[in-house]
């Protein structure tokens, strides 16, 4: 109490009533290391620090790993995500992927990657400005270099990169990238981690977005420079079914499917777990829903005749397999069964 009244007491005998004393001159004695202990060191200074330990080879693999983990809970934030381009920690962090010996370092860096891209335009655009694309569809196929947890965050990062995407999804075509064939094959991945993923991905990119009118300048609503600025310049670009539909024929993507629900591959990551997965189904079923229904496609002589004898056999072991395990409406199921029949 006493330390309060006196710290009162000078206060009150140097301040200034009538503005003649000019304010006291900021200390130049204060120690940079003090401030950061008593405020915290910014969140940008934060990143700096957590990239450069992932990037020390002199770091222990564990301590790299950490510093991407902590990165990666910071640019869950979205304006700590954008600052990965005014930062430039785009192209180290894709250094990480391409030449980190490390299957855990590189895979943590694919997270990072993944959950900076999330829901973000702004940051779509700045990772593409690095050709993403064959470094991430590179890490698509099983290899010693490439682990399930690698193929599984490389998915979720592209889910990132590409939803509500359309120029980038049309990229997938390139040669270079070979992204519709690698996906399909991740349908036939080993790990039933990595199907699943592959799978919701797919159906994501097949909805259909509804048409928004362009903004203009003199239009009723502003644009302001934000994470998603784009979109709202540009609402066409958000429509990724159109691309998706048409890569899903040219590629074999609906038959990669079919295949999956009607004679599944083990589901277990050693091979030695047969049967069916019923996530697998439920998300399997979804996209070829949307597919048929929501975007008005038709199935194929020899898709029918799969879908209709794996429908049959599957309603026959539980007649309400559509609403318990396959999550449709009594309505969807009888609209999907009547374009397979």
């Amino acid at each position: 109490m006493a330390d309060l009244q006196n710290l009162l007491r000078w206060g009150i005998e140097n301040s200034s009533t009538d503005g003649s004393n000019p304010p006291p001159a900021p200390r130049q004695d204060l120690d940079p290391g003090i401030i950061d202990m008593i405020l915290g060191k910014s969140d940008a200074e934060q990143m700096k620090e957590d990239l450069a330990v992932a990037k020390d080879e002199s770091q222990s693999e564990s301590a790299r790993v950490d510093a991407l983990d902590h990165l990666e809970m910071l640019i869950e934030q979205i304006d700590n995500a954008n600052n990965l381009e005014k930062l430039q920690m785009w192209s180290p962090l894709q250094s990480l992927v391409t030449s980190e010996p490390s299957n855990s370092i590189k895979m943590q860096a694919l997270w990072v990657i993944g959950t900076a891209l999330q829901n973000n335009p702004a940051a779509q655009d700045a990772y593409a400005s690095h050709d993403p694309l064959p470094v991430l569809t590179s890490c698509l196929a099983p290899s010693a270099s490439s682990t399930s947890q690698i193929r599984s965050k490389a998915i979720y990062a592209l889910s990132g990169l590409l939803k509500h995407n359309a120029p980038l999804v049309e990229a997938l075509s390139r040669p270079d990238v070979d992204g519709w064939e690698k996906l399909r094959e991740a349908l036939q991945d080993p790990d039933l981690g990595v199907r699943r993923k592959a799978l919701f991905l797919l159906s994501a990119l097949i909805i259909p977005t509804a048409a928004h009118p362009v903004a203009s300048s003199s239009g009723h609503v502003p644009i302001h420079a934000n994470s998603h600025a784009a979109n709202l310049v540009d609402p066409s670009r958000t429509n990724t079914s159109a691309p998706t539909l048409k890569a899903l024929h040219t590629h074999g993507v609906i038959d990669a499917v079919v295949a999956g629900l009607a004679h599944p591959v083990p589901s277990g990551n050693d091979g030695d777990v047969p049967g069916p997965d019923a996530d697998f189904e439920e998300k399997g079923v979804a996209l070829l829903s949307t597919y048929a229904l929501a975007c008005g496609q038709d199935f194929s002589s020899s898709q029918k005749e799969a879908l209709q004898t794996w429908f049959t056999d599957e309603r026959k072991k539980d007649p309400k397999v559509a609403s318990d395990r396959w999550g449709l409406s009594s309505g969807e199921a009888d609209a999907l069964f009547a374009k397979v029949a």
